[in-house]
């Protein structure tokens, strides 16, 4: 089985991922996945808190794999060799939690993926580079090239797309003018949006899980599992995190009705649930 979720943040919302609030992942083996959208965080400063929850996640019994956003330590990611797994690049953080590097295909139960993270951060003042971000959240033209040249070696097919950042179009629709800024990924993500044949695409990244229509879906706290006829939501759509309870000022509101903590976007592309489960709060005890 395959589950994909938004952001962690480190510590800051790794919480999604205790067995209280993601119930099924106790069930899981070795041979199933759960995949992040970027922002994983856990290789950022290599202080005890941070070495704790990276053998935490290293212990639940799933494969955890991730794509970057643009809040990891990219330095620290430079220090990791790359092997080939399941058609793609990849670095191995631990045995069991693994990097999907940018613009590479994987081939994963059968399906497609093709992965590619980055992201703009948008808090730039408030952030120091080397320290908190880093020149190369934000691709460049070299990768960009390998990512096209992936698909040019694929047909332009396949099935599901990872991302940290939504194409241009899509940020320019949702947000209100400025708030995400075009750049060298967002435009070629436009160009992948146009000539990829595909069936599903999850992006992390702006703190708000939100149907944008039948294939693009924004992803953060909710956590999914693929079906043949989609996907599904396994965990409740208010499930909360320090993120979004302490920091609520830092990350603008999309264009529209629904705030950080209002997921019901995903209702109408999601399998209808026979049953909703009770809201779980918050806890600092992590399973």
């Amino acid at each position: 089985m395959i589950y994909i979720t938004g952001d962690i943040h480190g510590d800051l919302d790794i919480h999604k991922l205790t067995s209280e609030i993601f119930r099924e992942g106790s069930e899981l083996t070795r041979e199933d996945y759960v995949i992040i959208c970027g922002d994983f965080g856990l290789r950022w400063d290599d202080s005890p808190e941070e070495l704790h929850w990276l053998e935490w996640l290293d212990n639940k019994p799933w494969t955890t794999l991730w794509i970057d956003g643009n809040h990891e330590n990219f330095y620290m990611l430079e220090e990791y060799d790359f092997e080939e797994w399941h058609g793609g690049k990849v670095q191995f953080i631990t045995p069991n939690i693994i990097h999907l590097c940018r613009g590479e295909m994987f081939d994963i139960d059968g399906l497609k993926f093709y992965c590619f993270g980055g992201a703009e951060s948008h808090d730039k003042e408030f952030r120091r580079v080397g320290i908190s971000i880093w020149r190369e959240e934000v691709p460049s033209p070299e990768e960009i090239e390998h990512g096209r040249q992936t698909l040019e070696e694929y047909g332009w097919k396949a099935d599901i797309v990872i991302t940290h950042s939504m194409p241009d179009h899509i940020q320019n629709e949702v947000f209100k003018p400025g708030t995400y800024a075009s750049n060298i990924l967002t435009q070629f993500l436009d160009e992948v949006d146009e000539k990829l044949k595909y069936k599903l695409w999850f992006s992390g990244h702006y703190h708000f899980s939100k149907t944008f229509d039948n294939r693009h879906f924004f992803i953060y706290n909710d956590i999914v599992k693929l079906t043949d006829e989609g996907f599904e939501r396994v965990v409740p759509k208010k499930a909360r995190t320090k993120y979004i309870d302490v920091l609520p000022e830092i990350f603008p509101e999309p264009v529209g009705e629904e705030t950080a903590d209002d997921t019901d976007g995903f209702a109408e592309c999601a399998q209808e649930e026979s049953s909703a489960e009770p809201e779980i709060p918050y806890t600092n005890e992590a399973e």
